[in-house]
């Protein structure tokens, strides 16, 4: 180690210069230390944020057999499932549909089948619930109408077997048997329920969760509709897109 020496002082001066410098130097060392372990601490707090971030991103992206469906849970907690398309509303009925459970279906177009899920019987209140579901996502919503006429039925009414010389196609099954009918109003909202995005009648959405927007008949672009409604309500802007019906705008 080499140190240079003032040859005009003393070796205790030369000392006490050395000596001075050290402390300085130490006091340093201590201030280093302590801006290292503070970017230390806001560097760790970044990676569990950007961790969190991913964990959250990575479980909304699994998702549930039933999301490739319309779905709510009723004010009772009964879980309702709806079709999308043709498809959907096929493979609900085959696949989805128990003999216990309640269809509903409109006789207006682009109905979807509606199937209220149960074992026990079903108050009014779901009933309600899923008749307003179930015309609020038929065209007569998109067509501007305030309420139509809907009717549910048991499963064993809804049969794939056409009439003689009548085919059905995708989506499409006959209904036998009496139908019991009910004229609910168009009610829908969207909803962030357990970190999932769904449209549920009003009153169901007002039961489970503060994270809704009412919606109302208009003809506002989809993508516009749904960067305001990720504002109130969080969620993935594709997720809400998707959820929203036609013919859609917010309150």
């Amino acid at each position: 180690m080499q140190v240079e020496l003032d040859v005009n002082k003393t070796i205790d001066q030369n000392a006490s210069v050395y000596f001075e410098k050290a402390k300085k130097l130490k006091k340093k060392i201590d201030g280093i230390k302590k801006t290292i372990a503070e970017h230390e601490r806001l560097l760790l707090k970044e990676q569990e944020k950007e961790e969190k971030k991913a964990i959250i991103k990575k479980t909304r992206q699994q998702k549930e057999w039933y999301e490739k469906f319309r779905w709510f849970y009723s004010s009772d907690g009964f879980f309702v499932l709806a079709g999308r398309d043709a498809t959907t509303n096929e493979i609900l009925i085959k696949k989805h549909t128990e003999k216990n459970d309640i269809v509903f279906h409109a006789d207006a177009p682009g109905s979807p089948f509606v199937i209220i899920k149960t074992s026990v019987k079903v108050p009014q209140t779901t009933l309600q619930e899923a008749a307003e579901y179930c015309v609020s996502l038929s065209n007569a919503w998109k067509r501007g109408l305030s309420a139509a006429e809907v009717y549910w039925i048991t499963p064993e009414q809804v049969s794939k077997e056409a009439k003689s010389g009548e085919y059905l196609k995708k989506g499409a099954f006959m209904i036998y048997g009496k139908r019991n009918y009910m004229i609910p109003k168009m009610n829908l909202a969207i909803c962030n329920y357990q970190e999932k995005i769904s449209v549920f009648p009003v009153s169901a959405a007002k039961k489970h969760t503060d994270k809704y927007v009412l919606l109302v008949q208009g003809n506002k672009k989809l993508s516009e509709i749904a960067k305001k409604i990720q504002k109130k309500i969080g969620g993935e802007i594709d997720d809400i897109v998707r959820a929203l019906p036609q013919g859609v705008d917010i309150a």
